[in-house]
């Protein structure tokens, strides 16, 4: 099998930060994010540490509209850690509501609970700490260290995979995964200077949500377009493999929604006929159940009872 060629004009060699090509991309998709980053709420100074921690699990995965509300309540019961470690893992999953994905509402508890017991009640503002929070990847470590606290990190989320993939690699998309390769050229890429850093991972991933995004780019917006090199290849299509978006109607992923809705909505433990009347196909429904269950998203009581986990 023949190698697979590079694009046209892709940088073939890893470009430098104090290079030519790193240093217009840091000044133009900066500037371009001074005048056109959205004021949210996690981006302000009281936000503080937390705030940004807070932000970054809720925003995995789902839309800034439907993270808004439920950040601004989390923060308003819960504005410490601390307050969020005092109270239960359930009522943690009750208040996430249905932002989906709800086992970062538990990583999220057990992240503070950590938080009050080995750092005082305060994020931490070591990389490495932050990284042996539970709960904490590669990704949410950089991002806090970066976001919250100003520091030097690759930051590496979706939306900059695909701003490097296009101007720097070439292709429409990045990988499903992320590699090594993406890892080194994200590193390659960095400004030496902190607060540049900081900004720089910033504005690269406002770019990648607001105008280099997935489908219907407004290249005729991009303060790079001119340097891009998807664009100066002619814009070629994906040619990896099919890039399909996730179905939810009829998954057990409805079912598990389904299910803990019921539970959120009630403040004592619910009967399994409560829980039956949910979904109409028992064995798809008993397995959603289970796979609650063993991800400590619901605790079974004695007497086929069931509640939001007590701890």
């Amino acid at each position: 099998m023949t190698a697979p060629t590079k694009p046209p004009h892709s940088h073939s060699a890893a470009p430098r930060s104090d290079g030519p090509l790193g240093q217009s991309l840091h000044g133009a998709v900066i500037d371009w994010f001074e005048e056109n980053a959205r004021d949210l709420p996690w981006r302000r100074p009281d936000a503080g540490p937390w705030g940004v921690m807070v932000s970054e699990f809720m925003l995995q995965q789902t839309p800034v509209s439907r993270v808004l509300p439920v950040y601004e309540q989390w923060l308003a019961r819960w504005p410490r850690p601390a307050d969020l470690a005092k109270d239960t893992p359930g009522e943690a999953v009750r208040a996430w509501g249905r932002l989906g994905y709800p086992r970062r509402a538990l990583r999220l508890h057990g992240a503070a609970v950590a938080i009050a017991e080995r750092h005082g009640g305060d994020v931490p503002t070591d990389h490495a700490q932050l990284l042996a929070l539970p709960g904490i990847g590669e990704y949410t470590a950089a991002a806090v260290a970066s976001f919250a606290y100003g520091q030097r990190h690759a930051v590496l989320d979706t939306n900059v995979r695909r701003v490097l993939a296009r101007a720097v690699t070439g292709v429409q998309y990045p990988p499903n995964a992320t590699t090594a390769a993406e890892r080194k050229l994200a590193r390659a890429l960095l400004p030496e200077d902190e607060h540049t850093a900081s900004r720089w991972a910033a504005a690269s991933m406002e770019l990648g949500a607001l105008v280099c995004t997935a489908k219907n780019e407004a290249c005729h917006r991009c303060p790079i377009a001119a340097q891009c090199a998807w664009q100066l290849a002619g814009k070629p299509e994906h040619e990896g493999p099919p890039r399909r978006g996730q179905t939810y109607a009829g998954t057990d992923r409805q079912v598990r929604g389904k299910l803990l809705a019921v539970l959120r909505d009630a403040h004592a433990p619910v009967p399994q006929a409560a829980l039956d009347r949910v979904w109409h196909e028992p064995v798809q429904r008993a397995r959603a159940l289970d796979g609650l269950v063993a991800d400590g998203l619901v605790e079974p009581l004695p007497d086929g009872m069931y509640r939001l986990p007590a701890s």
